[in-house]
């Protein structure tokens, strides 16, 4: 009976994010771009009072930054000396 249940929740939470699962994601990639844009915002030229805190992240988004330029309609790399293509 228990398996039933549990079950029935599951197809019921599924059937609930089934309408929103494409405005979630699109939610969560713009989040990421505005993200992105704060992190590289001091490369591009524009004043960041945040830098140095996300000096530290760098690392951590280098591999999604190419996925980003591109997304941002960026054929290269914005970045003057990071390449990434």
């Amino acid at each position: 009976m228990n398996f039933d249940l549990k079950k029935m929740i599951e197809m019921y939470d599924q059937v609930l994010r089934q309408g929103h699962r494409t405005e979630i994601a699109r939610e969560l990639r713009d989040e990421d771009d505005l993200f992105f844009i704060l992190c590289y915002s001091e490369m591009l030229g524009i004043p960041n009072p945040a830098f140095y805190y996300t000096l530290e992240l760098y690392p951590h988004i280098l591999e999604r930054f190419h996925e980003w330029h591109l997304r941002m309609g960026m054929d290269k790399s914005p970045i003057n000396g990071f390449r990434c293509c």
